[in-house]
């Protein structure tokens, strides 16, 4: 019987979280709702050139929190680069490069493609710590004055972008 209890509390602990991996991403609060982007000023990937927040003022976007590493951006990635092609939606995706390193980065992006009007590069993470992210995939949708209305954790795709991003979207063209 004593030989027993570990595998059976391994066990348990396995199907915990092998069921976790199955269970839909809930979006948690941030405290950021309908507060401006934090400040920030990074080199955009690849290039000594620097954006500020100040540059992402003008158009509603989406910020996506994303890195080579991530599993979770790789399973979004092919859905962000259909969403940058859908021309009747016409929403810019800036894309800030989390503690990653540029040339894998720059590497992943002409392999599976491009879906970032801009993309930041964010080794050290401190620009996500600002934004409040504790793992990536991570997006955020902002409106034209730079006030973030949404936080999406997780892997985006088709079904949580049409109910949860698309409806504020639209609100925010109005």
């Amino acid at each position: 019987m004593k030989r027993l209890l570990p595998i059976a509390i391994f066990l348990g602990l396995f199907i915990l979280l092998a069921r976790s991996l199955f269970v839909p991403q809930m979006d948690l609060p941030s405290p950021l709702i309908g507060k401006q982007i934090p400040s920030f000023s990074l080199n955009e990937l690849g290039k000594s050139s620097t954006v500020t927040h100040q540059d992402l003022l003008g158009d509603i976007a989406l910020i996506n929190i994303w890195a080579t590493w991530c599993v979770g951006c790789e399973i979004e990635h092919d859905f962000l680069v259909e969403l940058s092609l859908d021309q009747d939606l016409d929403i810019p995706i800036i894309g800030i490069n989390w503690k990653d390193r540029d040339d894998l980065a720059t590497r992943w992006l002409i392999q599976k493609g491009n879906p970032y009007s801009k993309i930041l590069s964010d080794p050290i993470g401190n620009t996500a710590i600002d934004f409040g992210v504790y793992g990536a995939p991570e997006t955020f949708l902002i409106d034209d004055q730079g006030i973030i209305h949404y936080k999406h954790i997780g892997p985006m795709d088709r079904q949580n972008f049409e109910q949860d991003i698309l409806p504020r979207i639209v609100a925010l063209r109005k």
